[in-house]
């Protein structure tokens, strides 16, 4: 059986502790136990455990003794105590000196499993947060992806093996996901590095502003221009632009683009003479820029020219491994710049969080964790302090395992297998909480091939 974690059991009746120590090894512990309370201080300082259980009252080393040395040795051990004189004093007093919980004699060995899990989890958890903080700690002041995902390690290998090289990358992906960052990254792992790094979104502008923006123009040019402006095109010599949302260009500007990027040079508005540029062009959009291509909304010429490495960026649904490491990443960087000690994610806040479909992506667990700091008093973001939607809904995804979007057919499907779990299997009840007769839900049944027993 996998190791659940190392426990340490303390009981001076012998009876009770071969008991604890069976059914704790036949759980998956891995176990020390002993009648001595002498021998666990021995034991806690030569080596760390995860959880201590001890029985309270015993002769020469005592349970508090057992706590008090876990928290000087050990301080992230968790400590369970166990009495047959529980009394609320003695209660209240080893839950100030850290216990975990305290049980009282006559126990049921349910009650005590129950909490040697819950203890564990617990630890887990610190452990885990600990790692996620480490990690997201040497992110710090870089531009770093990050994930555990197999998929997103698979696309920033192709952008690190890309990088080097000046060709063109487009950047798919539904909004939110980290188009921008992904482009940053490729820019900052390029000999382009040291240049500058200018991003413009298409769709932002109307035509007129647009074209100012990326190519400027010169004094004169138009009413109000006092002085020469250089575009993005030109400003970005040397290094990286990038041009959000691509499809949202007009056809007019996608020609002079184009030009620009085969010639390299700019005309600014206005100009007699072209500007010779060096740039490394990368573009994103969140739309199916080969159906915009087919409907003559975008040119088949300029798409050929961005679409040299295609990348495409998986929505968060499809990566749910990611969301603990992001939600804590963003929590440290909204607690630092909140000014509040807000270092913690509760559990039942996590599983919520982990279970979301997030239409929005990255950036909208964003902000969830960013309105979780700011609204939480305390040193954690509770279940409380998430929106009231993502609280109150319960989860079910329109978003399958690969990724596609689900048919209406396996929608009602999925929705009628739901309803008979939650009527326990009766079809009579199903069918009133759809909204159907019964024969109607026993063809529906048949239809889809459900085993209702």
């Amino acid at each position: 059986m996998t190791n659940r974690g190392k426990l340490l059991i303390v009981d001076d009746e012998k009876v009770a502790l071969r008991n604890l120590e069976h059914v704790m090894k036949k759980d998956g512990y891995d176990v020390v136990a002993t009648q001595s309370g002498a021998n666990a201080l021995a034991y806690l300082e030569k080596r760390s455990f995860d959880v201590v259980l001890t029985d309270l009252r015993m002769e020469k080393v005592d349970g508090m003794q057992i706590l008090r040395k876990c928290r000087e040795f050990h301080p992230d051990t968790e400590v369970i105590l166990i009495t047959g004189f529980a009394t609320l004093e003695s209660a209240v007093t080893a839950m100030k000196d850290g216990a975990f919980y305290y049980i009282a004699k006559p126990f049921r060995l349910e009650e005590v499993r129950k909490v040697v899990t819950e203890a564990m989890e617990k630890i887990r958890l610190r452990r885990e947060n600990q790692t996620l903080r480490e990690q997201i700690e040497s992110f710090q002041g870089k531009v770093k992806i990050i994930t555990l995902d197999p998929e997103m390690q698979r696309l920033m290998e192709v952008a690190r093996q890309i990088a080097p090289t000046d060709c063109s990358v487009l950047i798919s992906g539904e909004s939110g996901t980290g188009k921008e960052l992904f482009a940053r990254y490729l820019h900052y792992h390029s000999a382009r590095a040291a240049g500058p790094f200018l991003a413009i979104n298409c769709g932002a502008f109307n035509e007129e502003l647009l074209g100012n923006e990326l190519f400027g123009h010169t004094k004169g040019a138009f009413t109000g221009a006092a002085v020469d402006k250089k575009g993005l095109l030109e400003a970005a010599t040397g290094g990286t632009l990038f041009l959000d949302e691509i499809t949202e260009m007009p056809p007019a500007m996608q020609v002079k683009l184009l030009r620009a990027i085969q010639e390299k040079e700019v005309l600014p508005l206005g100009g007699t003479a072209p500007i010779k540029v060096d740039i490394r062009v990368m573009a994103a959009t969140n739309r199916n820029i080969q159906e915009a291509v087919k409907s003559g909304g975008f040119r088949q010429d300029l798409y050929f020219r961005l679409n040299v490495v295609a990348l495409h960026v998986p929505p968060l649904a499809n990566r749910r491994e990611d969301i603990p490491m992001l939600s804590f990443y963003f929590l440290a960087k909204y607690a630092a710049l909140m000014k509040k000690a807000v270092a913690e994610i509760s559990p039942e806040a996590m599983e919520l969080l982990k279970t979301y479909d997030y239409p929005g992506n990255v950036r909208e667990l964003e902000n969830i964790i960013e309105r979780g700091v700011a609204i939480t008093t305390g040193k954690a973001i509770e279940t409380a302090h998430l929106p009231d939607d993502l609280r109150n809904l319960t989860i079910h995804t329109f978003r399958k395992k690969d990724g596609r979007i689900s048919s209406l057919d396996e929608q009602e499907r999925d929705y009628i297998q739901w309803v008979l779990r939650e009527a326990k299997g009766n079809q009579t009840m199903a069918a009133q909480i759809l909204g159907i007769d019964r024969v109607s839900l026993w063809r529906k049944l048949k239809r889809y091939q459900i085993n209702a027993s």
